[in-house]
């Protein structure tokens, strides 16, 4: 798989572009195991226009990271050339036009997801920015705005028109936001179309290797871009890789997560500080799925949340290593009892 002039593996594993969430602490370790792509946080069109610092720190990256994108969005033909052309002064492998977003403080002012309401300026945007840079230019966007406006199809030829290197496709509407299933049949439906001939990424509902394969083998997709699952489980791309390449690789231990973890703030503290290197860590943390057999585990995850100091942060993470082990060795002590 290409995009542009980059070379990608077979059945390749993408990191979403997730606000907040995608720091480059957590990309680095992404990349570790296994994701072919990652993505900055997104960052808004008029905020680099007005050279806001905040949104230019989101335009940092590292060589280890690479290949990287760097995810723009707004509603403005003029603001979001001007933004490709300052992410290009970062140089980044990909410059990625957010259509999908579907959070109201986004889409009802018309950008994210809102383009999906004004598809004649979404290819104006589309076309502009493909022109004023040299850096392949790709599309996120979804289904479309609602059930009654399942427009992908057309869609997607479209944007290609445009000249788009690539386009990742999540498989619900605006209107779905983040609930029920995605319906990858349409996305299956714009890779077979015989007129597409760019990478189609999907994107929707993969937490697991079972999920990937099913994706690859049932829809045809060029990648799959990873989100929400990913949240506090970076090996996330290691589980799926070794199955995807028939590796019987063992497992992470529960010390080789936590270790991650530890690692994960360390990286951000170092990076920032110690306060805003927790707050980009502990919605990780918080929402690790290795701590879903801890009982009660509620009243740690405020815990986890409300921490201010690296010292009272990694003790809650020990304090779980222990109790996760001690649980773990109590549960083999009943498998044994029970043979």
């Amino acid at each position: 798989m290409r995009i542009g002039n980059i070379e990608l593996p077979p059945q390749p594993l993408f990191l979403a572009p997730m606000e907040d969430v995608t720091d480059i602490g957590f990309r680095l370790l992404c990349k570790r195991f296994g994701a072919s792509v990652v993505y900055t946080e997104f960052v808004s069109a008029e905020a680099l226009v007005r050279s806001i610092k905040s949104t230019l720190s989101k335009l940092e990256i590292s060589r280890e990271e690479r290949p990287v994108g760097i995810q723009i969005y707004g509603r403005d033909v003029h603001s979001m050339v001007e933004a490709a052309r300052i992410v290009e002064t970062a140089q980044p492998d990909i410059i990625d036009l957010n259509f999908g977003c579907p959070v109201k403080k986004v889409a009802s002012k018309g950008a994210g997801a809102g383009m999906l309401q004004n598809i004649p300026l979404m290819l104006e945007i589309t076309r502009e920015v493909v022109k004023a840079v040299h850096t392949p230019v790709t599309v996120k966007t979804r289904l479309g705005w609602d059930a009654q406006h399942l427009i992908i199809t057309d869609l997607a030829e479209q944007l290609q028109d445009c000249g788009i290197k690539a386009l990742t496709i999540h498989g619900r509407t605006r209107a779905q936001m983040y609930t029920g299933e995605a319906d990858w049949s349409l996305i299956g439906a714009v890779k077979a179309n015989p007129r597409i001939n760019i990478p189609i990424i999907g994107n929707g509902d993969i937490t697991c290797a079972k999920d990937a394969q099913e994706a690859f083998a049932r829809y045809g997709v060029d990648a799959i871009m990873i989100g929400r699952a990913t949240f506090g489980r970076p090996w996330i791309f290691k589980e799926i890789r070794d199955v995807l390449d028939g590796n019987d690789a063992a497992p992470l231990s529960i010390d080789d997560k936590i270790d991650l973890l530890e690692e994960q703030l360390q990286i951000n503290v170092n990076r920032i500080d110690e306060k805003r290197g927790i707050l980009h860590t502990r919605r990780h943390l918080a929402a690790s799925p290795i701590f879903k057999n801890i009982p009660n585990f509620r009243q740690t995850r405020i815990a986890m949340l409300r921490a201010e100091t690296v010292a009272e942060l990694t003790k809650i993470l020990e304090d779980c290593r222990n109790l996760l082990k001690a649980l773990n060795d109590d549960a083999l002590r009943t498998q044994d009892k029970a043979l």
